[in-house]
């Protein structure tokens, strides 16, 4: 009830105003705020880079992985191939890379390590040899997610032994210059050996007119009489225990090889020597046991031999190389070429192929007469001498 004192009020009743929303201050762009949210992941990102994995042991030495690889990574690999990487992982990856995480294995740290090889005098062979070793653990280390792939050493290593005594570089100028300088060298060395066995000087000329190495001509059995060819398809070796009689290395493995006629006298001989024994080596030392390059050194006295004969450079795999470069220059087509080297890559069998000197030679005089006017020019080339 209303006081008497106030009058009656006829108004509406007032509702309160609704209350206006709170606005928030101002905010940022979205771009403004990459900068603090690329900091926030960048901690977080490096705070994982510290923090151990669970599980994931250290990455072991490249010599604790590779005793412990290791019969796992020459499985499948001939006994002498097995010795010779064996050797290649004590004597060179060993006491250079051995300390090193196997994860630590770079292609540049290993082209630092050919560097280190070539220059403490290692052969050619040697540090293939090892780069093949090296290969086979990094590829069982990626296998086992120690690598992501296995790294890769520079290519063109070779050129480091741009050198005229190396047998990979340029064979031509290994080769004996003709068949005379060779029947010499046959009897200097026959000479020089005890008793003067005749069978040394018979196996060097063989091998410098087949392109044959010295542990095949050591497996020298099958040969035709009748077409005059060799079958050539073992080899003897060193390998760990003694020797052993294995295929012929190279892309067959067996190859037809022509005898040439200077030497069918030489092999008709040993042929008839060996007839009541089917089987035999036509090719053995003074006590009919098995010829290998070592061997063939020592008994011939080569080294000095060769010196004597101002061939101080030459060896024993060079009368391959001989051979090879005469069959080339007389004209033998290259995939046949191929064939009776018994090489895997064409480009391997190329590199006897470039001009003698003799050819040189021949292309100076047409020159020559060209310019001479002594031939016809050919039309519309101007001729100036």
């Amino acid at each position: 009830m209303t006081s008497p004192l106030q009058p009656p009020s006829h108004s509406k009743p007032t509702t309160p105003e609704p209350a206006l929303p709170q606005l928030s201050p101002p905010c940022q762009h979205p771009a403004a705020a990459l900068p603090d949210l690329a900091s926030v992941l960048l901690s977080a990102l490096a705070q994982l880079a510290n923090r151990p994995t669970p599980g994931l042991p250290d990455a072991p030495t490249v010599a604790g992985y590779g005793a412990r690889v290791m019969d796992v990574a020459l499985t499948g690999l001939q006994p002498t191939t097995r010795g010779a990487y064996l050797a290649a992982w004590h004597q060179r990856i060993l006491p250079t890379l051995g300390t090193l995480p196997i994860d630590d294995l770079t292609p540049g740290i290993i082209d630092r390590a050919i560097r280190t090889w070539a220059d403490a005098g290692h052969h050619h062979s040697a540090i293939k040899n090892t780069l093949a070793m090296l290969a086979r653990i990094t590829r069982q280390a990626t296998r086992d997610g120690w690598l992501t792939q296995p790294p890769q050493p520079l290519k063109g290593w070779q050129h480091l032994y741009l050198d005229t005594q190396d047998t990979e570089t340029e064979p031509r100028g290994l080769a004996l210059p003709d068949f005379t300088t060779l029947c010499q060298l046959a009897d200097a060395l026959t000479d020089a050996s005890h008793h003067h066995y005749a069978g040394w000087g018979h196996a060097v000329i063989f091998a410098a007119c087949t392109g044959a190495r010295i542990g095949e001509i050591s497996g020298v059995r099958d040969i035709d009489s009748h077409l005059w060819l060799w079958n050539a398809r073992r080899q003897t070796t060193p390998a760990p225990g003694g020797l052993v009689d294995k295929t012929t290395k190279g892309r067959r493995r067996a190859r037809l090889i022509p005898l040439v006629e200077p030497i069918r006298p030489l092999i008709a001989a040993r042929i008839t020597a060996a007839q009541a024994t089917p089987d035999a080596r036509l090719f053995t030392g003074p006590a009919g046991g098995r010829i290998t390059t070592a061997g063939l050194r020592r008994a011939t006295h080569w080294d000095d031999v060769t010196a004597c004969l101002g061939l101080p450079h030459l060896r024993r795999h060079d009368l391959r190389h001989t051979a090879l470069t005469w069959m080339a220059d007389a004209g033998v087509p290259l995939h046949v070429l191929q064939q009776i080297a018994g090489h895997r890559s064409i480009t391997t069998t190329q590199r006897y192929l470039h001009p003698s000197i003799r050819y040189l030679t021949t292309a100076g005089h047409t020159l020559t007469d060209y310019l001479s006017g002594n031939c016809q020019p050919i039309p519309g080339i101007p001729r100036h001498w």
